[in-house]
């Protein structure tokens, strides 16, 4: 039988949730090893912040779902940004991730992902502009997902460049439409490939099949949020949001298939069993997962030099456990995992580091705020943050 028909029989059969949750990879710790730091306020009462990016060190840009985008400086919002298209601000969507070209300091590209809409539908749209006197100008279409969809839901919508310059986007199942992620004629959950200018690079997996969809770069993915090039390994690592449990992170590897929705260790939300398989022949499992659900929302790899113990590891922020996650890495691989800022007790949307190797993490939903954590010997300005 075709799996994607197994997999739609098997959604429509309920059951009684038992003890049907899965440990995570790796269990935490009794210890946890991460250096000591201080947290600080950078910046307060943000309205449905998504992403941020640095400009330069103590000057960013922080996107909030509405379609605003703000210019942040010394702990200040300087503007809001004009010129921004209108954006569909429904369910998940909106002004989503924000990204600078690798040679933005000679060319000031910034890319942009949001919420499209028109009458036929909504979905996942890249532009890139100038920014000039707090103005967004000369802006350019890259890529808008096909085919469109009525949900506003699972976007995908994370930016993240090559070594090459090109640029990897993903691209959400759409929710109701999860088997379009193993369709190659369709863009929805997919993780899509461009050059920096939009154009189709002659080297995607797909871009001579002439029955495929050329601009696909992996597919069988549902919501995939965090997205990064690992400098030290030299590899493209993604997490996605399972349905209840079965977040994953993947290597991701070129035209290779991922797996959603025929294999899983996710059940439905409304407790319907999803798939049958936990393998399928040609399918790739994931690297690490979580079973419960953490909801990870977005990713880095760190570089900086505050927190030598990080170095090359990943930290992941999260949305339904309120955390970062730091995923430690040796020898290529994926060998402990560790907890921090739960204590906080806030959804997690976005984070990044500055060039001192100073970790921002970004709060997720109204009187949202933008947190700085340093090393407890380097002085911070920015007013203190109250954790009790």
């Amino acid at each position: 039988m075709n799996p994607l028909r197994r997999v739609r029989r098997y959604s429509l059969m309920f059951f009684a949730l038992l003890n049907v949750y899965s440990l995570a990879l790796f269990a935490e710790p009794n210890e946890n090893p991460f250096p000591e730091f201080k947290l600080s306020l950078v910046v307060t009462d943000l309205n449905n912040p998504w992403a941020f990016v640095f400009l330069e060190q103590d000057k960013l840009l922080i996107t909030e779902k509405s379609g605003r985008l703000l210019l942040v400086q010394h702990g200040h919002i300087q503007s809001w940004i004009l010129g921004i298209p209108e954006v569909l601000n429904q369910g998940q969507g909106g002004l989503m991730d924000v990204a600078l070209h690798p040679d933005y300091q000679n060319n000031g590209w910034i890319y942009l992902s949001y919420a499209y809409e028109d009458d036929e539908g909504n979905a996942t749209r890249v532009i890139r502009g100038h920014l000039d006197n707090y103005t967004f100008i000369d802006q350019q279409i890259i890529f808008t997902a096909s085919p469109l969809k009525q949900t506003p839901v699972h976007y995908g919508a994370r930016l993240a460049f090559l070594p090459d310059n090109s640029l990897l986007i993903t691209v959400g199942d759409g929710f109701d439409y999860r088997e379009e992620a193993q369709r190659l004629t369709s863009q929805l959950g997919k993780i899509i490939r461009v050059n920096d200018d939009g154009s189709l690079p002659s080297d995607n997996p797909f871009a001579s099949h002439k029955e495929y969809d050329p601009y696909i770069y992996s597919y069988g993915h549902r919501n995939p949020q965090g997205l990064i090039y690992d400098h030290v390994n030299n590899r493209i690592i993604a997490h996605e949001h399972g349905p209840t449990g079965g977040d994953e992170i993947n290597v991701i590897e070129a035209g290779e298939n991922y797996g959603w929705p025929v294999i899983t260790k996710g059940t439905d939300y409304s407790g319907a069993l999803i798939s049958p398989y936990k393998t399928y022949p040609g399918m790739r499992l994931p690297n690490f997962d979580w079973t419960p659900s953490v909801a990870p929302s977005s990713m880095i790899q760190y570089k900086g030099a505050m927190f030598n113990e990080l170095k090359g590891d990943l930290l992941i922020s999260t949305l339904k456990s309120h955390d970062i996650k730091w995923l430690q890495m040796k020898d290529n691989q994926f060998i402990q995992q560790h907890s921090i800022l739960g204590h906080l007790n806030h959804r997690i949307r976005d984070i990044d580091e500055d060039g001192d190797g100073a970790i921002y993490v970004l709060t997720d939903g109204e009187n949202a705020s933008l947190i700085k954590l340093t090393a407890k010997d380097v002085i911070v300005e920015t007013s203190q943050i109250t954790t009790e």
